[in-house]
């Protein structure tokens, strides 16, 4: 009989499941990542620090250098007002060009012996051993006026009337300096003991002192007038209308006295001090106007 071997069946081999391992991450890449952070914020902080430095902001933001913006803002308001405390003691040379030149001529007309303001204008107080004091008069008062222009051109700038007052008002000033330089002649009995009567003639001096004086008073008178306009587009009609008032009295007074008329002497000085008078009235406004902030 045969035997049979029973057939070996191969040993079943356990299946192996592959095993899935967690990815790991290089732990030296998170403090690279965490110091970057910190780098860009630097970074970031420090442009805005920059920024502000040249752009001089005057509210700088949180977490930057503010004090470039403050001390901008700083610098402008002192200089502000330094501006304006130079502005007003400029526009109080205007306010004292009337004071200086009225009184100081007054004196002299109701002081000096043989002077006559009926007859003789104030000019020829300019003749005689007394005559510097009111050279030197001319030459202040010219000064004064000049000052007060320019305070007048910086309180009216941008305003109406605001570049033609102050020219006019610097015409006059240089007006009045070559009224200083050259004097009249002496005449009709003044200084005491010039003989009684209009001189026969008439120097270079006294022709060009003429000149001067007519430039001046033209451009007062003018000066008023554009005054006047300020005045009223301001709504200002009562400062307006006295501001054409003085001109107008300027303007009659001057005509009146070159026509011949009695006591134009007189008139022709009235009209000038009540003209240079408002002039020193309107810079005190606008002076008080600076104080107020307006």
């Amino acid at each position: 009989m045969t035997t049979t071997q029973p057939t070996a069946q191969p040993a079943l081999q356990p299946t192996t499941q592959p095993t899935t391992q967690p990815t790991a991450q290089p732990d030296a890449q998170l403090p690279a990542q965490s110091a970057a952070r910190p780098t860009a914020g630097r970074a970031a902080t420090a442009a805005g620090r920059r920024a502000v430095r040249v752009t001089g902001g005057v509210t700088a933001p949180a977490g930057t250098d503010s004090r470039g913006g403050d001390g901008d803002t700083a610098v402008a308001r002192r200089g502000a007002a330094a501006s304006t405390r130079s502005t007003r003691a400029l526009l109080t040379c205007a306010v004292l060009t009337t004071p200086v030149f009225g009184i100081v001529s007054l004196a002299q007309a109701f002081t000096r012996e043989g002077f006559d303001l009926l007859r003789h204008p104030l000019s020829m107080l300019s003749t005689g051993d007394l005559g510097w004091l009111q050279i030197g008069t001319f030459w202040i008062t010219a000064v004064l006026t000049v000052a007060g222009a320019i305070g007048l051109r910086r309180a009216m700038r941008g305003t109406p009337g605001g570049t033609w007052a102050p020219r006019l008002l610097l015409v006059e000033g240089a007006g009045l300096a070559a009224a200083g330089v050259f004097v009249m002649d002496p005449g009709d009995g003044f200084p005491a003991g010039t003989p009684l009567g209009a001189p026969a003639g008439m120097s270079w001096h006294a022709m060009l002192h003429m000149a001067a004086g007519s430039v001046a008073f033209t451009a007062l008178i003018a000066a008023c007038f554009v005054l006047g306009r300020h005045f009223a587009r301001a709504g200002r009609g009562g400062h307006a209308v006295a501001s054409r008032l003085s001109g107008l009295a300027l303007l009659l007074g001057n005509a009146w006295a070159m026509s011949g008329g009695r006591a134009g002497s007189l008139t022709l000085c009235v009209g000038v001090l009540v003209a240079m008078a408002w002039v020193s009235v309107a810079a005190a406004v606008r002076r008080a106007d600076l104080a107020q902030g307006r």
